[in-house]
């Protein structure tokens, strides 16, 4: 199996394709974030992993001050692109762990669909130490979960993993949203942060063939896997979804939210 940072590494591979594959996040979220971080008018942001500016961009349009720190170039010269509108968001390349951060500085920092990237405990430590007293941290992730509008396609394509992925789980089965733990006991355990609070956020995306295979192009573990197999995985799930399922599909997604101030 390959490393984390070997793997985090792959979504360089698809940098503009990410930007326009990938979905993004309610705008709920970003109103309940602000809500629950207090970040005043005007705050400093720091973003742990931008990426091509999926969720940036809705805090940009809020009035922020964004300064965020991306490990891939090519992720980043798209974020650039995407954010030439805001003067006041900055991008940085290079590992998290690895980059200053000028301390007591932000209001609030986020990761969204980063933050599992991250070494720890280190992260949270650098975290802490570049919040000003009162900041607060948010992260947050995208999650495949089970929605009744996805039918029995995510059972059906479970044996097409188990032939051409190796590593695949025998019998995976998709988590509903509400057995979902979040990550707050992570957050707790790191002794560095109050009380979470966490907020949940459900929705669906229908696909066809071409756009479903499309994202799976921008999956670390997709865009890793070795041929003839990677071929044969997405020939199998076009097939299936082209026949049984019509040419369409639906995928449950649901984001965790969770906000903690620094003590």
């Amino acid at each position: 199996m390959e490393s984390p940072s070997r793997l985090r590494e792959t979504f360089e591979q698809a940098a503009r394709i990410y930007h326009e594959a990938r979905p993004g996040y309610p705008e709920e979220l970003f109103d309940d974030l602000v809500a629950l971080a207090g970040i005043p008018p005007g705050g400093r942001i720091l973003e742990i992993g931008c990426g091509s500016g999926v969720a940036t961009l809705p805090l940009a349009r809020r009035g922020y001050a964004i300064h965020c720190i991306e490990l891939g170039e090519q992720l980043a010269a798209v974020a650039r692109e995407n954010l030439a509108d805001y003067p006041d968001v900055t991008i940085e390349v290079g590992a998290f762990e690895e980059t200053p951060v000028e301390e007591a500085a932000y209001d609030l920092a986020v990761s969204a669909t980063a933050w599992h990237w991250i070494a720890q405990p280190l992260g949270y430590r650098k975290v802490a130490q570049a919040l000003k007293p009162g900041g607060a941290l948010a992260i947050w992730r995208h999650e495949h979960v089970w929605s009744a509008a996805g039918g029995d396609f995510w059972v059906d394509v479970q044996a097409i993993y188990e032939r051409w992925m190796p590593g695949t789980e025998p019998g995976l089965r998709l988590t509903h949203p509400d057995d979902f733990p979040g990550e707050a006991a992570e957050i707790d355990a790191s002794g560095l942060f109050g009380p979470v609070a966490m907020r949940r956020y459900v929705w669906d995306i229908e696909y066809d063939a071409a756009s479903y295979l499309r994202l799976l192009n921008t999956y670390s573990g997709h865009i890793d896997l070795a041929e003839p197999n990677r071929t044969l995985l997405f020939q199998g799930i076009a097939d299936h979804i082209n026949g049984p399922y019509g040419g369409r599909i639906v995928k449950g997604y649901m984001s965790i939210l969770h906000v903690a101030q620094r003590v």
